[in-house]
């Protein structure tokens, strides 16, 4: 059978045996690397439909993975004006000055990657940042993608003009005469604001999530364990995989959340193994808190401001039950825990599902931001895949504590900030991603993170917590090797041999030897899934 795909001229990189010693590879029609060896010998093997091509040097990986992001929320919640580079409140009035002056008369302005650093000591509330919002119903969503500031009218259109009750750990935050400030906490608050704005229509939302997963493959991303999968989502996904268009390999997992009745529970069971060509339902997400910035995380004793004391669950015990449902079933669970007492009761639940149901079912918690070293231990003990974004570390904390984050925590907790390190050297499988639109895509600057931990605005800043950083070799294992551990792939996918997948990310310079700081510029020369070239360079 003749390849595919051939690649010459080329530096391999496998994570587990390093440099090897050839220069090509083949690859066959149905996406698996068949051939390994020179360049003349692998040229040979071409015919007249093969694509040849030659790298001249390049660097090539196995596919880099996401370990964890939101392709098709992402790609709505990012349509609107980007504030993430601002970094004081003047620079976000005018930010959103400059956007209403572009809006059509009555149109809704939508807004993403606020930090809420830039408010200082002061509140995060809509009045900060009047008269600019006055008049216009606007939304804007914080960067921890838990947390949103609608304006007053905004709110008015909503409905919301109070508190309210929720299953889950949801908040409508309201001042001392009871009126809301504009901010709302977790998707129940802030539902009925998104709910009462124009709505994409679905070809908009393809064409946008086309344009976004183009965009992730020519940074060099393969593949990606996409944490959402909801009907309409996984649809557009669906279609994008029938037509061709899917340009990268997607592992989703449908959301359980608070409340869910042994129905719901079956249904999220019965999903498992859906998928086409590219994409497949596999795991379920949960959550078991919101984040440290907004006072939602679940934390061994209260932050600084009295908050961070409950579960996103009402009633933690429910979820160990779902965790033990799903576990006896074969479903491998994502659960979002950040702060110190919900990756505890985690790490509690999934050992009592094992206990009671002895199995390689792979669970995993997502983030952990801040916890002990008992804690650390368990990862390891119990087989549980720590799933981290040291890009959160680098972009929004600071080296002296004086973050939002950091303050809200204390010095202790703080500085004990995502120990991918103390994770690695305790034996836990650690799966690196961005959590994107949380913290950008680009694989590189994942990568980069992981090893110098600090903010990508500024590099010359000094690092949070260097005693955490990964090595270039560590972080390449963390987003292939590791990656296709965690989806259970580890036998068709992570590595450059031959019956692997030809998922290949291919690079201007050897990612594990370029200083890190220079990383994130390392261009892309081409990307390949399943053998098929789904982004290549102008001059290669």
């Amino acid at each position: 059978m003749q390849p595919q795909l051939v690649l010459l001229g080329a530096r391999l990189l496998d994570p587990v045996r390093g440099r090897l010693p050839f220069s090509a590879l083949a690859a066959t029609p149905d996406g698996v690397i068949s051939a390994l060896g020179d360049d003349r010998a692998i040229r040979s093997l071409a015919g007249p439909d093969t694509t040849v091509i030659d790298l001249k040097g390049a660097v090539v990986t196995p596919g880099l993975v996401d370990g964890h992001l939101h392709p098709a929320s992402g790609a709505e919640l990012t349509r609107g004006l980007d504030l993430s580079g601002c970094t004081g409140l003047d620079a976000v009035r005018e930010a959103l000055a400059a956007q209403r002056r572009r809006l059509a008369p009555g149109a809704w302005l939508h807004a993403w990657g606020l930090d809420p650093n830039v408010f200082g000591d002061r509140p995060v509330a809509a009045a900060a940042l009047a008269p600019v919002l006055d008049g216009v119903p606007a939304v804007l969503q914080l960067f921890d993608g838990h947390s949103v500031l609608a304006s007053p009218l905004a709110l008015e259109r909503a409905g919301i003009d109070g508190p309210r009750s929720f299953d889950q750990a949801a908040e409508i935050v309201c001042d001392a005469e009871g009126r809301p400030t504009g901010l709302l906490l977790e998707d129940a608050a802030s539902e009925p604001v998104f709910a009462a704005a124009p709505q994409p229509t679905r070809a908009e939302r393809r064409d946008r999530l086309a344009e976004v997963l183009r965009a992730m493959a020519a940074a060099g991303l393969t593949g990606g364990h996409a944490m959402e999968a909801d009907e309409d989502s996984t649809a557009l996904i669906a279609a994008l995989d029938e037509a061709g268009e899917l340009p990268l390999r997607l592992r989703l997992a449908p959301w359980c959340q608070p409340g869910a009745d042994a129905d719901a529970v079956r249904a999220l069971i019965e999903l498992q193994g859906s998928g086409g060509a590219l994409w497949r339902t596999a795991g379920v997400k949960l959550f078991m808190d919101g984040t440290v910035d907004n006072g939602t995380a679940w934390l061994e004793r209260p932050d600084c401001h009295g908050e961070s004391t409950h579960a996103f669950w009402p009633d933690p015990a429910a979820y160990t039950e779902v965790i033990g449902t799903l576990h006896r079933a074969g479903v491998p669970t994502a659960t979002h825990a950040i702060g110190d007492a919900a990756v505890r009761h985690v790490l509690d639940a999934v050992a009592k599902a094992r206990a009671g149901a002895p199995g390689g079912v792979r669970h995993r918690v997502e983030h952990i931001e801040t916890v002990p070293d008992d804690t650390v231990r368990r990862f390891a003990e119990l087989d549980v895949v720590a799933s981290m974004q040291p890009t959160h570390c680098c972009d929004f904390t600071r080296a002296d504590h004086t973050d939002n984050w950091s303050r809200r925590l204390g010095e202790e907790r703080a500085a004990r900030a995502w120990r991918c390190r103390d994770l690695w050297d305790a034996g836990a499988r650690v799966v690196l991603g961005s959590d994107w639109p949380i913290a950008p895509y680009p694989p590189l600057g994942v990568l980069a993170g992981a090893r110098h931990r600090r903010p990508s605005r500024d590099l010359t800043l000094p690092p949070h917590g260097p005693g955490q950083a990964l090595t270039g070799a560590e972080a390449l294992r963390a987003m292939t090797v590791n990656a296709a551990h965690a989806a259970g792939d580890e036998r068709v996918a992570g590595r450059i041999a031959p019956g692997f997948r030809a998922d290949l990310s291919v690079f201007a310079a050897d990612p594990t030897e370029v200083d890190a700081l220079e990383l994130p510029d390392v261009p892309v020369r081409l990307t390949a899934v399943g053998g098929r070239v789904t982004f290549r360079a102008a001059d290669v």
